[in-house]
């Protein structure tokens, strides 16, 4: 339980370490892109708007071109932003939003199946979703379940 709760703290720092918008782009990639610092501000926020208020993610066609069309940027500087300034590519940033609602489905409605909260957060794939769900959380959506249920139960003895 103690790993646990260590690896979920450390991946919460990380996280809030890629965050922040970086002073100058370390990547050499785009150094001839053209992307300023609040051009980069601005497509960051409205990722963020896209993701966490419209929940796009739960479209399980979604691509960078859709997201890219939905806030009205350029789909290259979309893709930069994602991979410099949350240091991951399109498909793991969005498999993490997909993944942090199934874990909220998970311990809210235990009676839900996981294929439905797989359905629901956006993915097609049973081997996508369980892959992905370990990557982020390092347990089987059926273990975190029962993990949370008996520290729920633990919690109300």
């Amino acid at each position: 339980m103690k790993r646990l709760l260590t690896k979920i703290l450390s991946r919460y720092l990380d996280e809030e370490k890629s965050m922040r918008i970086p002073e100058k782009s370390s990547c050499k990639k785009y150094k001839k892109s053209g992307l300023t610092r609040e051009q980069a501000a601005s497509i960051k926020q409205k990722i963020q708007i896209a993701l966490e208020e419209d929940h796009l993610y739960r479209n399980n066609a979604l691509g960078l071109d859709d997201l890219a069309d939905h806030i009205q940027h350029n789909r290259y500087k979309v893709s930069q932003v994602i991979n410099t300034y949350f240091a991951k590519n399109f498909y793991s940033f969005l498999n993490e939003y997909r993944i942090q609602e199934a874990k909220i489905l998970l311990e809210k409605d235990p009676e839900l199946s996981v294929k439905a909260i797989m359905y629901e957060v956006g993915f097609n794939s049973k081997n996508s979703f369980y892959s992905s769900f370990k990557k982020v959380t390092g347990l089987s959506p059926n273990d975190y379940r029962n993990i949370v249920g008996y520290e729920y139960d633990v919690q109300m003895a």
